[in-house]
């Protein structure tokens, strides 16, 4: 039976852990409500912008820019994985890292490789774990994502495209939905997707100012750099809110030992007490 000094310094020690995971909640908390309101603000943004070029490209011919066409070839597929750079938020980098392992090894779309681009320190070991090494490691940015940051990554991404470099280009994330439901989507960024063809859209074509190439050019590039932000917004709003949850789990989980150990405590000592009650009156009872 453990004696009364082991048991005390347990629960000392694990009240001391809630104290932190209690602080840690509250932090999280804070940065989820701020993550929270970014993500709601830019979402119209983001949607109706990836509307309007699904529908450019349903209207124009796909020669008219490279980020329109469509590669002969199914040579290599770049994916962008946003994962995290810190730990203690449940699933969250394990469920991306999974996703992303499970399309890769798949192959639905049949490239004859992969470049993977990690964006977070947690992604990349993760996937290494899983037996895939990123080619590419971006860290220290998910956590101050910013749309400079964003636009870097979008620059790089539609150089490579337009240069051949690789044929097709997926992005994926955990979707923020609140703050205890994240879930892990892959979408194609490019080829830009073109939209259901419908008999009320087909007829209508874009009238362009001042020009069709200058138009294009500035757009569709832009629609990357957007939609990026947009997966960096989604991406940090669903860590914070993961993290929160894991924190206030593992606080009650805390709390919840505290009475078990305390409970444990106080029948040790109980039994303790009795022992030497019974020894003194044998005492007393011997020298009579």
């Amino acid at each position: 039976m453990a004696n009364l000094k082991d048991i005390k310094k347990r629960i000392i020690s694990v009240k001391s852990t809630q104290q932190i995971t209690k602080a840690m909640k509250m932090v999280a908390a804070a940065r989820f409500r701020k993550a929270q309101q970014a993500i709601e603000a830019a979402r119209p943004y983001a949607d109706k912008m990836q509307q309007v070029l699904a529908s450019l490209a349903l209207r124009e011919a796909p020669e008219v820019h490279p980020l329109l066409q469509q590669h002969d070839r199914r040579g290599r597929a770049r994916v962008l994985v946003l994962s995290s750079d810190r730990g203690l938020c449940a699933g969250f980098n394990l469920n991306v890292a999974k996703a992303a392992e499970q399309f890769i090894r798949n192959n639905a779309d049949g490239f004859d490789s992969y470049e993977v681009v990690v964006i977070g320190r947690k992604g990349r070991e993760q996937l290494k774990v899983r037996g895939l090494i990123a080619d590419k490691v971006y860290e220290d940015l998910a956590a101050g994502a910013t749309y400079a940051t964003a636009s870097l990554i979008g620059q790089e991404v539609v150089e490579g495209y337009e240069q051949g470099a690789v044929d097709a280009v997926y992005l994926v994330y955990n979707a923020f939905f609140s703050a205890i439901r994240q879930e892990v989507t892959i979408d194609r960024l490019l080829p830009i997707t073109p939209a259901e063809a419908t008999p009320e859209v087909l007829p209508v074509q874009p009238l362009y100012e001042p020009s069709r190439s200058e138009v294009l050019s500035s757009i569709l590039p832009k629609h990357v750099e957007v939609q990026i932000y947009r997966a960096f917004l989604e991406s940090l709003a669903s860590e914070h809110g993961a993290r929160m949850s894991a924190m206030d789990s593992a606080s009650k989980n805390a709390a919840e030992m505290i009475d078990r150990l305390t409970l444990q405590y106080n029948r040790v000592r109980q039994a303790v007490i009795t022992t030497e009650l019974v020894e003194i009156i044998s005492g007393a009872s011997s020298v009579q």
